[in-house]
Order: structure tokens, then C-alpha cells, then sequence
């Protein structure tokens, strides 16, 4: 899967928190340049399979929980790509 359909994933799935672009929104913090995002593809990956509500919630100005995803690994290697690409 090319990073191309890594960003039809953003767009259908993240896009409507994250941005457009990723540079956030009311909603959820910005990826673009985010430190999380330049880091550890696997802990992207874990992320975005598990991800981060309750304790694992990272920022609490966002009243919504980063909700878990279901994507195929072949998805996941794709979306990072895209994600990294911001």
C-alpha cells in the first residue's frame, strides 16, 4: 500500500479530529510535527490499534478519547508513513 492511501486513511478516519492537514483542531492536538509522530513507529501503530482513553489519555484539554482502530498491518504501515509525511 502506498503512501498515497495512507492519506485516504487520514482523510476518512483522522482528518475530521486531527485536521485536514493534521495541524489539530478543537477536537484532538495537531501530528503535524508533533514529537509523538516523528518518534517510534510502533508506538504510533500501538497507538492508533488501542487507542488512548481513561489513564492512556494524553492531553485533557480534548474532551474525546482517542478511539481504538481496526486496520490491517499492511493499513497501519501506511497510515505511519502518511503520518510522518505531515
Amino acid at each position: 500500500m502506498a503512501a498515497a492511501d495512507g492519506m485516504k486513511i487520514f482523510t476518512s478516519k483522522c482528518a475530521m479530529c486531527h485536521g485536514k492537514d493534521g495541524a489539530g483542531s478543537a477536537m484532538a492536538p495537531t501530528l503535524k510535527g508533533n514529537e509523538f509522530v516523528k518518534g517510534d513507529a510502533q508506538a504510533i501503530k500501538n497507538t492508533l490499534t488501542n487507542g488512548r482513553a481513561g489513564t492512556e489519555k494524553k492531553y485533557a484539554k480534548f474532551s474525546i478519547a482517542m478511539p481504538k482502530f481496526q486496520f490491517s498491518a499492511e493499513e497501519l504501515d501506511a497510515l505511519v508513513a502518511a503520518l510522518k509525511g505531515l
